[in-house]
């Protein structure tokens, strides 16, 4: 099996400070950062104990091609992707919520809705909805973007009651939200799929609001195939998806929602191997690229060579 990146120590000159995220290692730069894309998981705010071969980059070549083709939209945080696996870019402050979109009852609002729940994050769901149903127009329903833990679903009057963010800012956050998910549901046109729901992140670097972080890929976003999901509909029957829903289906049918107490379940070689597969398999569709693994022999001195030359170091042999 292929080895993964489940963490990184780096050390770079210059280096001010880093983070380290469910999936991402952050490197702190004074005015930037250089993101490494691991291949940890996680489901259900966990990360699970094995990380995924070439899952950090199938991520990061992802987000990298949609926030290039989406920036006559709204301005993104990147400056560079030196290598595969990693994406350089501003420093920017980071508004303390998720703008998630919804254009179908999937996911986690479906969850809620067959718990008879009729309202999502201020926003009214109507009768009569079974799940993937598309819903009569797509809905933002924000999240509390946690430190730690659970992220929490949160209306727009609160976020403005409580001035995380300004009524100004927020207006602009809906105007890009909505415009990047059309984009995002035309590309996904394109490809035979349909961009279920997704979830955006912004800063603000200076006074200019940027979109951050990644977008539209099977980790922030789902997506089912568009064959076939009509008559699945009509049928009551599941819908084919590109996302990591398969991910917590597998947690699911093995005890495991995250919650106190439960195990998360053994995580085999061969379902390290499967999951690597599907997430190539997304990429592929998504993008209709086909996926060019990247050297794994020596993944940790390639990352940091490729970062010592864009930060105009000499590399180390």
């Amino acid at each position: 099996m292929s080895k993964a990146i489940k963490e990184t120590h780096f050390n770079f000159p210059g280096q001010v400070g880093f983070y380290k995220g469910k999936v991402r290692d952050v490197y702190i730069f004074d005015k930037e950062l250089v993101v490494v894309a691991s291949d940890r998981i996680s489901a259900f705010d966990v990360v699970l104990p094995k990380p995924i071969p070439f899952k950090g980059q199938v991520l990061n070549q992802i987000a990298a091609g949609f926030l290039k083709a989406t920036s006559d939209i709204v301005p993104n945080w990147v400056t560079s992707t030196p290598d595969p696996s990693v994406t350089i870019g501003k420093r920017c402050h980071p508004f303390k919520v998720e703008m998630v979109i919804r254009g179908y009852l999937a996911g986690h609002a479906a969850r809620e809705y067959k718990l008879g729940k009729r309202v999502l994050c201020g926003v009214a769901l109507p009768e009569g909805l079974k799940e993937n149903d598309k819903l009569p127009e797509p809905i933002i329903t924000p999240t509390t973007k946690a430190d730690e833990g659970h992220d929490e679903d949160i209306s727009r009057e609160d976020i403005l009651a409580k001035g995380i963010v300004s009524e100004a800012d927020y207006l602009i956050l809906e105007k890009y939200t909505r415009a990047l998910f059309q984009r995002g549901q035309e590309m996904a046109r394109e490809k035979g799929l349909i961009l279920v729901d997704t979830k955006y992140e912004f800063g603000k670097f200076g006074e200019e609001i940027l979109l951050i972080d990644e977008i539209h890929t099977p980790d922030s976003s789902r997506y089912f195939y568009a064959e076939g999901y009509q008559e699945n509909q009509d049928k009551g029957l599941a819908q084919k998806q590109l996302s990591k829903e398969f991910v917590r289906q597998w947690l699911i049918a093995n005890g495991f929602q995250g919650k106190d107490g439960q195990t998360v379940p053994e995580m085999t070689d061969e379902i390290v191997e499967s999951i690597s597969d599907r997430y190539i398999e997304l990429f592929e569709n998504i993008t209709g690229q086909t996926f060019v693994k990247a050297e794994t022999e020596n993944i940790e001195l390639r990352i940091e060579n490729a970062v010592l030359t864009h930060l105009g170091l000499k590399n180390k042999l």
